[in-house]
């Protein structure tokens, strides 16, 4: 079986946990265990909240999810920051930081992380996996 969920957000607080209950409620229906879902509603709800406190040239934002017997694929695309975005090398903020911990959170929690800038428009997509195999 396959699951396809595309949800464009407003950028604002309510619309994470409105994108982690969606995918959450399409696991649960395909009997994907409570540990896996909840890493994926923690990398998923981090993602949303770097766009929703980072990407203010944009009013909206968009989550896609892909979901296979195997894998869980995600991606959540911003319209742009309003300022220059800081390159992310993989070690993210020092562990006593109050902010920056969100990518490292999504590492840690996930697979294959990648972000990127969107081809032909203003933004970026945070992407990032995860196995359903228990």
């Amino acid at each position: 079986m396959k699951v396809v969920l595309e949800m464009t957000l407003p950028r604002d607080a309510g619309s994470a946990p409105l994108a982690r209950h969606t995918l959450d409620a399409s696991l649960r229906g395909l009997g994907v265990t409570f540990d896996i879902r909840a890493d994926i509603a923690l990398a998923l709800g981090e993602a949303c909240a770097n766009v929703i406190q980072h990407a203010r040239a944009s009013r909206e934002y968009e989550v896609r999810a892909h979901v296979d017997d195997r894998r869980c694929v995600i991606d959540v695309i911003d319209g742009g920051r309003d300022t220059d975005p800081v390159a992310w090398d993989g070690t993210g903020a020092p562990l006593n930081a109050e902010h920056g911990r969100g990518l490292q959170l999504i590492q840690a929690f996930t697979e294959e992380l990648h972000i990127k800038d969107r081809a032909h428009k203003n933004g970026a997509i945070v992407h990032f996996e995860k196995s359903l195999a228990g």
